[in-house]
């Protein structure tokens, strides 16, 4: 596994868990409602919602970091892929029905990262 697989699985990562953190403990500040363009209203009705989302969020980034610290690199690739495409899904499925920006802003990373775990 490249240094450079490492590097992309390692921010997609930790784009998850600022996600995490987005969603389960900041979701009616400012930043959030500014971030997903929801509004003050809406983000009080759907907290409970979006805890459940950075939830799920954070099991992804588990899931990389579970793939990147395993000791045997050949199981640790196949755990990092499974993740990375599990992330590329959410993102498509994201972009199609909530806003076409996440395929943006979180498919492109992961696209990177499996690229780069497709290749080297």
């Amino acid at each position: 596994m490249s240094l450079l697989s490492s590097i992309l699985v390692g921010i997609v990562a930790l784009e998850h868990v600022y996600i995490l953190v987005l969603e389960m403990f900041l979701w009616t500040t400012p930043r959030a409602i500014r971030t997903f363009g929801t509004s003050k209203e809406l983000a009080g009705v759907t907290k409970s919602l979006a805890a459940n989302q950075g939830l799920y969020n954070g099991f992804l980034a588990a899931g990389l970091v579970w793939g990147l610290v395993y000791p045997d690199p050949v199981i640790g690739r196949q755990i990092q892929l499974f993740f990375v495409i599990c992330v590329v899904v959410a993102a498509v499925y994201g972009a199609l029905t909530a806003n076409k920006s996440i395929l943006l802003k979180q498919g492109l990373p992961a696209i990177l990262a499996l690229i780069s775990l497709l290749v080297f």
